[in-house]
């Protein structure tokens, strides 16, 4: 069966942007174009409106979702062993284990739907029950193994049947004895003795087997044949034959029930995987995959070998944005343009931070550095992002590189970007419909300066009728986000494009003197929030006045 390969995550922070998501999706098309590795664009979040609108115009489908980066079972070196029919003999379950040198194996069916396990232990206990003459009959035994466990051929009879009733008896004993306890239904293991084959077919066995290859009469095969009796000729003596018949039964007669066993998922988290493994005395344990089938088997020695996630992060790089388990992940590259965050890796990385307003332009850049040109919507997601960070250039972040590296995507996607920027955020802005926590997780990102853990949350306005709609809807929820998010304090900024300023919305307890501190030019609104004239940045205006207000408290 087929290992599924793991591919190295590109995903931006939580609640993505559009820069968050396009440059996440342009970046692991120019990797995968460069490298050996394979690279898969993700999301930490949901998609908010201006994004699903640039990757619908562009024809991209959304990112896989991923919301925890600690290694699952799929990252673990897990054996990927085949599986075993349910009505494979004892004896060949038994041959398997010793030539694989392993103690446990799957039972499954046709489709790979788990049925159950078996183990030496299983095997060795249904091997010392040597008083069981009946097993054959419970188990259902197929002539076909007990052909192929005793290296046999069928002389009459049909290979295909099965074991339907009667208990195994090997018969050395006189006619006379035999007759004394042989019932109808019972298999008997003979010599060649002509009185003893007769006195089984008159007593109507369901199969004889001769052993010692000894051949059999024309007489005997013709009576057998009449009274619907079955012979097989075996090469072994009636004493390693009456040793080896009960390891005929199928392993479905002493396997663990699949309802009884612990399994993982491919998507199983390993601390969950061996947190189970602490308190279940298995040594080995069935993987499903994502429709339930079997595809290996997890030991404690196989988590020893596990392979961490390969992850690239782009857009962020405060641990308070990266998706879950990042610090369990074995993180190759970041790719940003904020400021250097809290983000600690175990080794050194490639680190790629410019001072410019949008990662996509630092991408654009590495196409060009690489020789690559970007396909057209690649170029039309990589202007998105771009104008959305920079605010179709008006924001203090924006760079003559973002203003250049944007003239040229567009000329390459094809469109103009004043009439494409105005679609775009008309799109993005729409609050109808939506609750107050969908758009204020449309871009909220968290903090730390020190102790202080606040969080932030933007969104951009061409119009004021949205705006104020926007200002309504939030006003009554931030008491809420501030308990579901974790922080001491919270901040809206509700961005008016054409204005060139922002309203903030806040609660917490410092967020209002540190709005006085951090800003000297604030200016409180009746309708709610502080007015911050030419503040549009989060990132190059707020983020570093507010801090500087924390420290200075």
């Amino acid at each position: 069966m087929a290992r599924p390969s793991t591919k190295v995550a590109v995903i931006g922070h939580r609640n993505p942007d559009t820069d968050s998501i396009c440059s996440a999706i342009a970046y692991a098309e120019l990797k995968n174009t460069l490298g050996p590795l394979k690279y898969e664009a993700r999301r930490a979040g949901k998609l908010n409106q201006e994004s699903e609108f640039v990757l619908n115009r562009f024809g991209f489908g959304s990112p896989r979702l991923c919301t925890d980066l600690s290694p699952k079972v799929r990252d673990v070196d897990f054996r990927e062993m085949d599986g075993i029919p349910e009505n494979c003999s004892l004896r060949k379950a038994w041959r398997i284990m010793r030539d694989r040198e392993i103690d446990t194996l799957p039972v499954v069916d046709e489709d790979r739907v788990m049925k159950g396990i078996i183990t030496v232990k299983d095997i060795a206990t249904a091997n010392m029950d040597v008083f069981d003459t009946g097993v054959l009959a419970k188990s259902h035994t197929s002539y076909r193994n007990i052909l192929e466990t005793l290296e046999g051929c069928m002389l009459t009879g049909d290979e295909n049947g099965f074991v339907e009733k009667g208990k195994v008896m090997v018969g050395a004993a006189s006619p006379d004895i035999m007759e004394t306890y042989l019932e109808d239904g019972d298999i008997v293991i003979l010599s060649n003795r002509y009185e003893s084959q007769l006195c089984a077919i008159e007593m109507n066995a369901s199969l004889i087997i001769v052993c010692q290859g000894a051949a059999v009469g024309r007489t005997i095969l013709k009576l057998a044949e009449e009274n619907g009796v079955s012979i097989m000729s075996v090469p072994m003596d009636t004493y390693a034959a009456g040793k080896l018949i009960t390891q005929c039964a199928p392993v479905s007669y002493c396997m663990t029930d699949s309802s009884k066993i612990m399994k993982f998922t491919l998507v199983t988290p390993v601390d969950d995987a061996i947190r189970v493994m602490a308190s279940v005395r298995h040594r080995y344990f069935p993987i499903l995959d994502e429709e339930g089938k079997y595809c290996g088997m997890l030991s404690r020695r196989n988590v020893i070998n596990m392979r961490r996630r390969k992850v690239i992060l782009v857009d962020h790089n405060e641990k308070t944005q990266a998706v879950e388990g990042y610090d369990q992940a074995e993180i190759l590259e970041i790719i940003d343009h904020h400021r250097i965050g809290s983000l600690e890796t175990g080794s050194p990385v490639y680190f790629r931070n410019q001072p410019v307003g949008c990662t996509a332009t630092i991408v654009a850049q590495m196409y060009a550095e690489a020789g690559v040109t970007p396909r057209k919507q690649v170029a039309g997601i990589l202007l998105a992002a771009i104008l959305s960070d920079t605010l179709v250039f008006r924001s203090p972040t924006c760079t003559d590189v973002d203003l250049h590296t944007a003239e040229r995507l567009a000329q390459l996607a094809e469109v103009d970007i004043q009439s494409f920027a105005a679609d775009m955020f008309e799109a993005g802005e729409r609050v109808d419909g939506k609750t107050a926590e969908e758009v204020f997780l449309q871009d909220f990102k968290v903090f730390m300066c020190g102790d202080v853990r606040f969080g932030v949350a933007q969104g951009t306005f061409m119009t004021q009728k949205n705006l104020e709609t926007a200002r309504k809807l939030l006003s009554g929820y931030l008491t809420e986000a501030l308990y579901k998010q974790n922080v001491e304090d919270i901040y809206v900024l509700l961005t008016d494009i054409p204005k060139t300023c922002s309203v903030v919305l806040c609660t917490g307890a410092h967020a209002e003197k540190l709005l006085e501190v951090g800003f000297a030019d604030a200016k409180p609104q009746q309708e709610g929030g502080v007015l911050l004239p030419d503040i549009i940045s989060r990132k190059k205006q707020f983020i570093p006045a507010i801090m500087g207000a924390y420290q200075r408290l």
